[in-house]
C-alpha cells in the first residue's frame, strides 16, 4: 500500500513550488494544504514537530521580518508559546513540510522531502 502525505505548501515560496514538482513526479497520494489560509490546529502542529524530531524553535523562520515587526522574543518562549505563535503567525513556519503517517521532512532544500517518499 502506498503512503499518503500532506504537503504544507506556500505557493509564493520558490522552495515550496520546487518541492511540489518533486512530489508530482514521485507520488500521487498527496494532499496539499495551503497552511497560510487553511488553519492548522495546535495538536496538528505538535504532531508535525514530533514527526520532524525537532524542537518547536527549530520550525521558526528566524529571519522573517514579522519577528522584528511584532517584537517577538522567540528564544525566550516555552515550546507551547512557540507553537501558539506559529499558529497565530503561520508565515513564521519553516516551509515546505511533507508529512506522512510516521515521518515528516522540511523541504530545505526541496530534495529533502524525497527522504520520506
Amino acid at each position: 500500500m502506498d503512503k499518503s502525505f500532506i504537503y504544507y505548501h506556500n505557493p509564493r515560496c520558490s522552495k515550496s513550488r520546487e518541492g511540489l514538482k518533486i512530489l508530482e513526479k514521485n507520488t500521487e497520494n498527496v494532499k496539499v494544504k495551503l497552511y497560510l489560509s487553511d488553519a492548522i490546529s495546535f495538536s496538528e502542529l505538535e504532531q508535525i514537530i514530533k514527526k520532524l524530531r525537532i524542537k518547536p524553535i527549530d520550525l521558526v523562520r528566524k529571519k522573517e521580518p514579522l519577528i522584528k515587526e511584532k517584537n517577538l522574543s522567540i528564544k525566550d518562549m516555552t515550546d507551547k508559546e512557540i507553537i501558539e505563535t506559529l499558529l497565530n503567525y503561520p508565515i513564521l513556519i519553516e516551509r515546505p513540510i511533507l508529512v506522512s503517517n510516521n515521518d515528516a521532512a522540511i523541504g530545505r532544500p526541496p530534495e529533502h522531502i524525497k527522504s520520506i517518499l
